[in-house]
């Protein structure tokens, strides 16, 4: 029954539906999942306050202390603070059972 269907339809138009239908798969596979992630990534970010324990891209688990802008200032000890991108920070991973 399909084959009828698209039997009828000129070549142009069928072209023209393939690139739609492509576009769509790609924006909800692809592009869509992505900017979620990015926003809730940036919200994590926002939601920062001190005291939080949170690693760094490199996987070192720190204390955040305060943001300014594009960067945070860390503290890897007491007494040792170090400023880091704000992007590189994220949650930690929780423990599994051992």
């Amino acid at each position: 029954m399909t084959e009828f269907i698209l039997h009828d339809i000129p070549n142009g138009w069928k072209t023209a539906i393939m690139v739609v239908a492509m576009i769509a798969v790609f924006y909800f596979f692809l592009i869509k999942p992505q900017s979620d992630k990015a926003k809730k990534e940036a919200a994590y970010r926002n939601s920062l306050k001190n005291g939080d324990r949170v690693m760094t891209a490199g996987g070192i688990h720190v204390t955040f202390v305060s943001s300014d802008g594009a960067m945070a200032t860390v503290e890897l000890a007491p007494g040792y603070r170090i400023k880091v991108q704000l992007a590189t920070l994220q949650p930690i991973p929780e423990q599994k059972g051992n």
